[in-house]
């Protein structure tokens, strides 16, 4: 199985919005992404990293095929996600 780790970051966003939405990412990564990573990525135009739509949210991400391991770098609600 998928091994998923956060950012510290990430953790801090998480604790920031509403605790339902929270919720609900929380257990999309750890129920069904994490059975069928590859399905859910999608590449960003001229990045290394991936993306993962949850909603209104974005999960900015590296996949490590060899190891089976997901890292989440940062997440963004959709209106701030491609801002820099």
């Amino acid at each position: 199985m998928t091994k998923i780790d956060w950012d510290p970051k990430t953790k801090e966003f998480l604790q920031k919005i509403e605790k339902e939405i929270a919720r609900r990412i929380f257990r999309k990564v750890d129920v069904e992404i994490r059975a069928n990573v590859i399905h859910y990525l999608e590449p960003l135009v001229g990045r290394s990293d991936k993306k993962i739509r949850i909603g209104d949210y974005r999960l900015f991400v590296t996949y490590e095929s060899k190891t089976d391991n997901l890292i989440i770098h940062a997440i963004r609600h959709r209106r701030d996600a491609y801002n820099n």
